[in-house]
Protein backbone atom coordinates (compact mmCIF):
# COMPACT_ATOMS: atom_id res chain seq x y z
CA UNK A 1 0.00 0.00 0.00
CA UNK A 2 2.80 2.42 0.88
CA UNK A 3 4.41 2.00 -2.55
CA UNK A 4 1.13 2.77 -4.31
CA UNK A 5 0.56 5.89 -2.21
CA UNK A 6 4.10 7.17 -2.68
CA UNK A 7 3.96 6.63 -6.44
CA UNK A 8 1.17 9.17 -6.88
CA UNK A 9 2.58 11.75 -4.44
CA UNK A 10 2.69 15.14 -6.23
CA UNK A 11 1.73 13.61 -9.56
CA UNK A 12 -0.82 15.41 -11.74
CA UNK A 13 -3.59 13.03 -12.75
CA UNK A 14 -6.48 13.51 -15.18
CA UNK A 15 -9.55 11.32 -14.54
CA UNK A 16 -12.44 11.30 -17.00
CA UNK A 17 -15.89 10.19 -15.90
CA UNK A 18 -14.99 11.34 -12.39
CA UNK A 19 -18.45 12.32 -11.14
CA UNK A 20 -19.51 8.90 -9.82
CA UNK A 21 -18.63 5.27 -9.28
CA UNK A 22 -15.13 4.16 -10.19
CA UNK A 23 -14.12 7.65 -11.34
CA UNK A 24 -15.21 9.24 -8.08
CA UNK A 25 -13.37 6.65 -6.00
CA UNK A 26 -10.26 7.07 -8.16
CA UNK A 27 -10.34 10.80 -7.39
CA UNK A 28 -10.72 10.22 -3.64
CA UNK A 29 -7.92 7.67 -3.39
CA UNK A 30 -5.57 9.66 -5.61
CA UNK A 31 -6.16 12.77 -3.49
CA UNK A 32 -5.40 10.79 -0.32
CA UNK A 33 -2.17 9.66 -1.99
CA UNK A 34 -1.10 13.28 -2.45
CA UNK A 35 -1.88 13.57 -6.14
CA UNK A 36 -3.15 16.72 -7.83
CA UNK A 37 -6.26 15.63 -9.67
CA UNK A 38 -8.06 17.16 -12.63
CA UNK A 39 -11.60 15.82 -12.60
CA UNK A 40 -13.49 15.74 -15.90
CA UNK A 41 -17.15 14.78 -16.39
CA UNK A 42 -20.42 16.11 -17.76
CA UNK A 43 -22.02 16.74 -14.34
CA UNK A 44 -20.18 19.77 -13.01
CA UNK A 45 -22.34 19.94 -9.87
CA UNK A 46 -21.28 16.42 -8.87
CA UNK A 47 -17.64 17.28 -9.52
CA UNK A 48 -17.83 20.38 -7.35
CA UNK A 49 -19.30 18.35 -4.49
CA UNK A 50 -16.50 15.81 -4.86
CA UNK A 51 -13.90 18.59 -4.94
CA UNK A 52 -15.29 19.99 -1.70
CA UNK A 53 -15.06 16.57 -0.05
CA UNK A 54 -11.42 16.21 -1.14
CA UNK A 55 -10.49 19.69 0.07
CA UNK A 56 -12.19 19.16 3.44
CA UNK A 57 -10.29 15.91 3.94
CA UNK A 58 -6.96 17.69 3.48
CA UNK A 59 -6.22 16.81 -0.12
CA UNK A 60 -4.99 19.27 -2.73
CA UNK A 61 -8.12 21.07 -4.00
CA UNK A 62 -8.79 19.45 -7.39
CA UNK A 63 -9.55 21.10 -10.69
CA UNK A 64 -13.12 20.44 -11.86
CA UNK A 65 -13.75 20.45 -15.58
CA UNK A 66 -17.10 20.11 -17.32
CA UNK A 67 -16.20 17.75 -20.13
CA UNK A 68 -17.97 15.45 -22.56
CA UNK A 69 -15.66 12.88 -24.12
CA UNK A 70 -17.91 12.70 -27.20
CA UNK A 71 -17.24 16.38 -28.04
CA UNK A 72 -14.18 17.39 -30.01
CA UNK A 73 -12.00 19.85 -28.10
CA UNK A 74 -13.27 19.15 -24.58
CA UNK A 75 -10.37 16.87 -23.66
CA UNK A 76 -7.77 19.25 -25.10
CA UNK A 77 -9.22 22.03 -22.96
CA UNK A 78 -9.20 19.79 -19.88
CA UNK A 79 -5.56 18.83 -20.35
CA UNK A 80 -4.58 22.44 -21.04
CA UNK A 81 -6.34 23.60 -17.86
CA UNK A 82 -4.49 21.03 -15.75
CA UNK A 83 -1.13 21.92 -17.27
CA UNK A 84 -1.82 25.63 -16.83
CA UNK A 85 -2.55 25.05 -13.13
CA UNK A 86 0.15 22.52 -12.23
CA UNK A 87 2.64 22.67 -15.10
CA UNK A 88 2.51 19.05 -16.22
CA UNK A 89 0.47 15.87 -16.65
CA UNK A 90 1.82 12.59 -15.25
CA UNK A 91 -1.13 10.22 -15.48
CA UNK A 92 -4.25 10.12 -17.64
CA UNK A 93 -7.04 7.69 -16.74
CA UNK A 94 -9.62 7.21 -19.50
CA UNK A 95 -12.52 6.08 -17.34
CA UNK A 96 -15.63 7.68 -18.89
CA UNK A 97 -18.07 5.15 -20.31
CA UNK A 98 -21.52 3.59 -20.10
CA UNK A 99 -23.38 0.54 -21.38
CA UNK A 100 -25.90 0.19 -24.21
CA UNK A 101 -27.77 -3.07 -23.66
CA UNK A 102 -30.61 -5.01 -25.23
CA UNK A 103 -31.13 -7.75 -27.82
CA UNK A 104 -29.93 -7.09 -31.35
CA UNK A 105 -33.46 -6.95 -32.80
CA UNK A 106 -34.52 -4.22 -30.38
CA UNK A 107 -31.44 -2.06 -30.97
CA UNK A 108 -30.44 0.06 -33.96
CA UNK A 109 -27.26 1.37 -35.54
CA UNK A 110 -27.77 4.57 -33.57
CA UNK A 111 -27.35 2.69 -30.29
CA UNK A 112 -24.14 1.03 -31.44
CA UNK A 113 -22.77 4.33 -32.72
CA UNK A 114 -23.61 6.07 -29.45
CA UNK A 115 -21.85 3.31 -27.54
CA UNK A 116 -18.68 3.56 -29.61
CA UNK A 117 -18.69 7.35 -29.53
CA UNK A 118 -18.27 7.30 -25.75
CA UNK A 119 -16.49 4.03 -24.97
CA UNK A 120 -14.08 3.92 -27.91
CA UNK A 121 -13.73 7.34 -29.51
CA UNK A 122 -13.99 8.98 -26.08
CA UNK A 123 -10.96 6.94 -25.03
CA UNK A 124 -9.14 7.95 -28.21
CA UNK A 125 -9.94 11.62 -27.65
CA UNK A 126 -8.51 11.31 -24.14
CA UNK A 127 -5.35 9.64 -25.43
CA UNK A 128 -4.72 12.15 -28.21
CA UNK A 129 -5.27 15.09 -25.86
CA UNK A 130 -2.99 13.70 -23.13
CA UNK A 131 -0.25 12.19 -25.29
CA UNK A 132 1.94 15.29 -25.84
CA UNK A 133 2.11 15.96 -22.10
CA UNK A 134 2.63 12.30 -21.14
CA UNK A 135 5.57 12.16 -23.54
CA UNK A 136 7.20 15.01 -21.61
CA UNK A 137 6.81 13.30 -18.23
CA UNK A 138 7.23 9.68 -19.42
CA UNK A 139 3.93 9.16 -17.67
CA UNK A 140 1.15 6.61 -17.38
CA UNK A 141 -1.89 6.05 -19.54
CA UNK A 142 -4.61 3.93 -17.96
CA UNK A 143 -7.63 2.73 -19.93
CA UNK A 144 -10.68 1.36 -18.16
CA UNK A 145 -11.88 -1.60 -20.18
CA UNK A 146 -13.96 -4.50 -18.89
CA UNK A 147 -14.10 -8.26 -18.54
CA UNK A 148 -16.77 -7.80 -21.25
CA UNK A 149 -13.82 -7.10 -23.53
CA UNK A 150 -12.83 -10.74 -23.02
CA UNK A 151 -16.19 -12.46 -22.66
CA UNK A 152 -19.21 -11.19 -24.59
CA UNK A 153 -22.72 -11.84 -23.35
CA UNK A 154 -26.16 -11.98 -24.93
CA UNK A 155 -28.11 -8.77 -24.54
CA UNK A 156 -25.02 -6.58 -24.30
CA UNK A 157 -23.44 -6.73 -27.76
CA UNK A 158 -22.80 -2.95 -28.09
CA UNK A 159 -21.03 -2.79 -24.74
CA UNK A 160 -18.99 -5.95 -25.35
CA UNK A 161 -18.01 -4.78 -28.83
CA UNK A 162 -16.80 -1.45 -27.46
CA UNK A 163 -14.73 -3.11 -24.74
CA UNK A 164 -13.22 -5.65 -27.17
CA UNK A 165 -12.20 -2.65 -29.29
CA UNK A 166 -10.67 -0.88 -26.30
CA UNK A 167 -8.66 -4.00 -25.39
CA UNK A 168 -7.40 -4.26 -28.96
CA UNK A 169 -6.43 -0.59 -28.86
CA UNK A 170 -4.55 -0.99 -25.58
CA UNK A 171 -2.71 -4.08 -26.82
CA UNK A 172 -1.63 -2.28 -29.99
CA UNK A 173 -0.45 0.99 -28.48
CA UNK A 174 1.37 -0.47 -25.47
CA UNK A 175 4.39 -1.31 -27.62
CA UNK A 176 4.03 1.80 -29.76
CA UNK A 177 4.21 4.14 -26.78
CA UNK A 178 6.86 2.21 -24.88
CA UNK A 179 9.57 3.95 -26.90
CA UNK A 180 8.24 7.30 -25.67
CA UNK A 181 8.53 6.15 -22.07
CA UNK A 182 4.75 5.95 -21.61
CA UNK A 183 3.40 2.99 -19.65
CA UNK A 184 -0.04 1.79 -20.79
CA UNK A 185 -2.24 -0.14 -18.36
CA UNK A 186 -5.54 -1.70 -19.37
CA UNK A 187 -7.88 -2.13 -16.40
CA UNK A 188 -10.51 -4.82 -17.00
CA UNK A 189 -13.04 -4.90 -14.15
CA UNK A 190 -15.77 -7.43 -13.65
CA UNK A 191 -18.84 -6.25 -11.76
CA UNK A 192 -17.92 -3.34 -9.48
CA UNK A 193 -20.42 -1.26 -7.52
CA UNK A 194 -21.14 1.91 -9.51
CA UNK A 195 -23.99 3.72 -11.24
CA UNK A 196 -23.47 2.01 -14.61
CA UNK A 197 -26.66 -0.08 -14.36
CA UNK A 198 -28.62 3.09 -13.59
CA UNK A 199 -27.56 4.72 -16.85
CA UNK A 200 -29.93 4.05 -19.76
CA UNK A 201 -29.08 3.49 -23.42
CA UNK A 202 -29.16 7.25 -24.00
CA UNK A 203 -26.53 7.83 -21.31
CA UNK A 204 -29.04 9.32 -18.85
CA UNK A 205 -29.27 8.43 -15.17
CA UNK A 206 -32.36 6.48 -14.09
CA UNK A 207 -33.87 6.14 -10.63
CA UNK A 208 -32.74 3.18 -8.53
CA UNK A 209 -34.90 0.06 -8.93
CA UNK A 210 -34.52 -3.69 -8.70
CA UNK A 211 -33.35 -3.74 -12.34
CA UNK A 212 -30.71 -1.06 -11.81
CA UNK A 213 -29.20 -2.28 -8.55
CA UNK A 214 -25.55 -3.40 -8.69
CA UNK A 215 -25.04 -7.00 -9.75
CA UNK A 216 -25.05 -9.46 -6.82
CA UNK A 217 -21.42 -10.37 -7.60
CA UNK A 218 -20.32 -6.73 -7.65
CA UNK A 219 -17.12 -5.95 -5.77
CA UNK A 220 -17.04 -2.96 -3.43
CA UNK A 221 -15.70 0.12 -5.18
CA UNK A 222 -12.94 1.02 -2.73
CA UNK A 223 -10.88 -2.21 -2.88
CA UNK A 224 -11.48 -2.51 -6.63
CA UNK A 225 -10.10 0.98 -7.24
CA UNK A 226 -7.13 0.36 -4.97
CA UNK A 227 -6.25 -2.68 -7.12
CA UNK A 228 -6.52 -0.46 -10.20
CA UNK A 229 -4.17 2.18 -8.80
CA UNK A 230 -1.70 -0.45 -7.69
CA UNK A 231 -1.63 -1.86 -11.24
CA UNK A 232 -1.02 1.62 -12.68
CA UNK A 233 1.74 2.34 -10.16
CA UNK A 234 3.45 -0.93 -11.09
CA UNK A 235 3.12 -0.23 -14.81
CA UNK A 236 1.25 -3.49 -15.42
CA UNK A 237 0.12 -4.12 -18.96
CA UNK A 238 -3.33 -5.34 -17.89
CA UNK A 239 -5.09 -5.94 -14.59
CA UNK A 240 -8.32 -7.93 -14.38
CA UNK A 241 -10.29 -6.77 -11.35
CA UNK A 242 -12.55 -9.03 -9.24
CA UNK A 243 -12.19 -12.78 -8.65
CA UNK A 244 -15.25 -13.58 -10.75
CA UNK A 245 -13.80 -11.52 -13.59
CA UNK A 246 -10.55 -13.48 -13.50
CA UNK A 247 -12.51 -16.74 -13.41
CA UNK A 248 -14.61 -15.90 -16.48
CA UNK A 249 -11.59 -14.69 -18.47
CA UNK A 250 -9.70 -17.90 -17.74
CA UNK A 251 -12.79 -19.97 -18.47
CA UNK A 252 -13.25 -18.32 -21.86
CA UNK A 253 -9.55 -18.58 -22.66
CA UNK A 254 -9.21 -22.31 -21.99
CA UNK A 255 -12.80 -23.62 -22.19
CA UNK A 256 -14.63 -21.31 -24.62
CA UNK A 257 -17.34 -23.88 -25.30
CA UNK A 258 -18.39 -23.61 -21.64
CA UNK A 259 -18.90 -19.84 -21.82
CA UNK A 260 -20.79 -20.24 -25.10
CA UNK A 261 -23.09 -22.79 -23.49
CA UNK A 262 -23.69 -20.46 -20.54
CA UNK A 263 -24.44 -17.58 -22.91
CA UNK A 264 -26.95 -19.71 -24.82
CA UNK A 265 -28.70 -20.69 -21.59
CA UNK A 266 -28.92 -17.08 -20.43
CA UNK A 267 -30.22 -15.97 -23.84
CA UNK A 268 -32.88 -18.68 -23.85
CA UNK A 269 -34.00 -17.66 -20.37
CA UNK A 270 -34.29 -14.01 -21.46
CA UNK A 271 -36.33 -14.97 -24.52
CA UNK A 272 -38.94 -16.60 -22.25
CA UNK A 273 -39.37 -13.49 -20.08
Amino acid sequence: MAKTISYFQDKVVLVTGASSGIGEELALQLARSGAKVALAARRKDRLEGLAQTIAQSGGVPPLTLECDVTRDGDLERAVAAGVAKWGKLDVAIANAGFGVTGPLKKLSLDGYQRQFETNVFGVLRTIYAALPELEKTHGNLAIIGSVSGWVSSAGASPYSMSKFAVRALANAITQELKGDGIKVTLISPGFVISEIRQVDNQGKLRAMSEATKPHPLAMKTEPAVYDMLRAIARGKREQIITLHGKFFVQLDRFFPWVTRALAERISARRDKT
